[in-house]
C-alpha cells in the first residue's frame, strides 16, 4: 500500500474491477513516511532561508540560522506515521485493505498472515501485483553490524541532529541528507567511491554540487571507499578509508543504493528467486511467470526507482489489468497502457541547494548509442530571470539533441530552485517536439525559462 500499490488498485477499480491491498506496515509506504515527504520537509526551510539571504533588500531582514527543532516539528506534521487518512482514502475508492503479511502461494493466490496471527487465502480472478518497493542496501563492510549506521529511514526521521555526520554514498539520498544536515547544524563529511557526486547525472551537475558543498563547509571525499568502521564506548564512529586515514563522526549514514523488497513473499512458489528484482515488460507483467497474471510495479522491478515513476507504472499496470480482464489485450507502443517513458524520459530532481534536475539521456549515454549527438549549454546566471531571482545566481543548463530528428533527447539543469524547469524538458522529450517548433514556445520575460531561448540560439536557430 505504498503510492505504487495504491495507484494500481485505484486504476483497476476505475476500470471496473474490485481490488484488495495487503499491507504489513503503513499505508502510504516509504514515500509518505520515510522518504520523499519527510526529506523534502527537512530540505525546504534552509532553502527558503538561503533564498532570502541571496537577495539584497531581503537579506537585511533575515537574522540567525535555521531553527532545527522547528524544522523537525514541521517535518513531523507531514510525516507523523499515522496512516488513518490514507486508509480512509483507500476505502473511498473503494479498495479493500487487509493488514498483514502476504505471500504468493500459487497461481493467482496470496496467503495472508494477519496482525491477529490468523491466516487466510485470497484468490484473484485476474491478477496479482507486487508493489513492495525497495529498501536501503547496506554494504558488507567490516564493523557495520557493530556501528549500526543510519539508513535514509533514520536520517529522515531522527529527532536529534548529530554534531558530526559521516555520509557514505554520493547519490541522490546521500547528497540530499548531506545538504539537509549541514544546514541543520552538523559538520558533514560525504564519502563517494566514484569520481564525483551524482555519478548518473551530467558531470557538471555533480562537480557543481560538490563545489557548493565545499563552500558551505561540507567535506567532500570522492574516489574514496570505506573499508571498516567501529564505534567506541563514547559513541564516536571511526570510518577507515581505502587510501589510508580515518574520518570520525557521531553518526554514520549509509546511502549507497537500494535492494528489492522481495524476500519472504513466496515468489519461489512460482519459479522466481527470493530476494531478486522482478523483470517486467512495458505493461509491468512479470516476464518469467507463465499465465499472464503476475505484475510488478514500482521500485521492485528496478526500471526507475522514483516515486513518480512508480505511480506512472502503476497507472499503466492497473489500466492494462482492467483492459485484459475485458479481453482487450492490445497494448500498442506509447499507449497509456505501457510504461514506455521508463526508457526515454525519466525526470528527476535532486532537492539539494543548488538543485539538480535531469530528464532523458546524458551526453555520454546518448553517444554510447552510436547515433549522432549535438550538445548545447548555457550559463543560467546570465539569464535575466535567474539574475533577478538571486544576486550572483550560479547555474548551468545543458541539452542533448538528436540532430537527425531535430529533437531533444536529454536535459540537465543546475541551480537554485530550478526543479520547476524540468517538466518543460520532459514534455519536449516525450512529445518529440522538434526544435523548430520549440522556437515558437516563447518563454515569458523575465523568467528562468528564458534559458530555453538561449539554448536554441546556441544551437543556431
Amino acid at each position: 500500500a505504498g503510492s505504487t500499490g495504491e495507484n494500481v488498485a485505484a486504476r483497476a477499480v476505475q476500470g471496473g474491477l474490485s481490488a484488495v491491498i495487503v499491507e504489513s506496515g503503513l499505508v502510504g509506504g516509504d514515500c509518505s513516511h520515510w522518504a520523499c515527504i519527510p526529506s523534502k520537509a527537512l530540505l525546504r526551510p534552509p532553502e527558503a532561508l538561503r533564498a532570502a539571504q541571496q537577495v539584497d533588500g531581503a537579506r537585511q531582514a533575515v537574522a540567525g540560522k535555521v531553527d532545527a527543532k522547528a524544522v523537525q516539528a514541521r517535518r513531523d506534521t507531514w510525516a507523523d506515521h499515522d496512516d488513518q487518512g490514507q486508509a480512509e482514502w483507500l476505502a473511498s475508492v473503494p479498495v479493500d485493505l487487509v493488514r498483514g503479511h502476504a505471500r504468493v502461494s500459487g497461481t493467482r493466490q496470496v496467503s495472508v498472515t494477519g496482525t491477529d496471527g490468523q491466516s487466510t487465502t485470497l484468490t484473484a480472478r485476474h491478477a496479482v501485483a507486487v508493489c513492495t518497493g525497495s529498501e536501503p542496501a547496506v554494504p558488507d563492510v567490516d564493523g557495520f553490524d557493530q556501528v549500526q549506521p543510519w539508513t535514509s529511514r533514520e536520517a529522515t526521521t531522527a529527532s536529534e541532529i548529530p554534531r558530526r555526520l559521516v555520509v557514505l554514498g554520493g547519490g541522490v539520498a546521500a547528497s540530499e541528507m548531506a545538504s539537509a544536515y549541514s544546514d541543520l547544524g552538523s559538520n558533514v563529511t560525504i564519502i563517494e567511491r566514484g569520481p564525483r557526486l551524482l555519478g548518473r547525472f551530467e558531470p557538471f551537475a555533480g562537480d557543481g554540487l560538490a563545489d557548493s558543498f565545499t563552500d558551505r563547509g561540507i567535506d567532500v571525499r570522492t574516489t574514496t571507499s570505506v573499508t571498516a568502521a567501529e564505534r567506541d564506548e563514547h559513541g564516536t564512529v571511526t570510518v577507515h578509508l581505502d587510501a589510508g586515514g580515518t574520518v570520525t563522526g557521531d553518526q554514520l549514514l549509509v546511502a549507497a543504493g537500494r535492494a528489492p523488497r522481495t524476500r519472504d513473499l513466496g515468489l519461489d512458489t512460482v519459479g522466481l528467486t527470493d530476494g531478486d528484482w522482478l523483470d517486467v515488460d512495458d505493461t509491468c507483467l512479470v516476464t518469467a511467470v507463465d499465465g499472464d497474471w503476475l505484475y510488478a510495479a514500482g521500485d521492485v522491478n528496478h526500471r526507475a526507482l522514483l516515486t513518480h515513476m512508480g505511480k506512472y507504472q502503476a497507472r499503466a499496470c492497473g489500466d492494462v489489468i482492467a483492459q485484459r480482464a475485458r479481453g482487450n489485450v492490445e497494448t500498442p507502443p506509447y499507449s497509456r497502457y505501457t510504461a514506455t517513458a521508463d526508457h526515454t524520459a525519466v525526470p528527476q530532481v535532486v532537492f539539494t541547494d543548488p538543485q539538480v534536475a535531469m530528464v532523458g539521456r546524458t551526453e555520454e549515454q546518448a553517444r554510447a548509442t552510436g547515433r549522432p549527438v549535438h550538445v548545447v549549454e548555457h550559463d543560467l546566471g546570465s539569464v535575466a530571470g535567474a539574475a533577478l531571482h538571486a544576486d550572483g545566481y550560479s547555474g548551468h543548463a545543458k541539452l542533448v539533441l538528436d540532430p537527425d530528428r531535430r529533437v531533444v533527447i536529454g536535459a540537465c539543469f543546475l541551480g537554485p530552485e530550478i526543479g520547476e524547469l524540468l517538466h518543460t524538458a520532459t514534455v519536449a522529450i516525450i512529445g518529440e517536439v522538434t526544435i523548430d517548433r520549440l522556437w515558437h514556445a516563447v518563454p515569458s520575460f523575465p523568467t528562468m525559462s528564458e534559458v530555453w531561448l538561449r539554448l536554441l540560439e546556441e544551437y543556431g536557430l
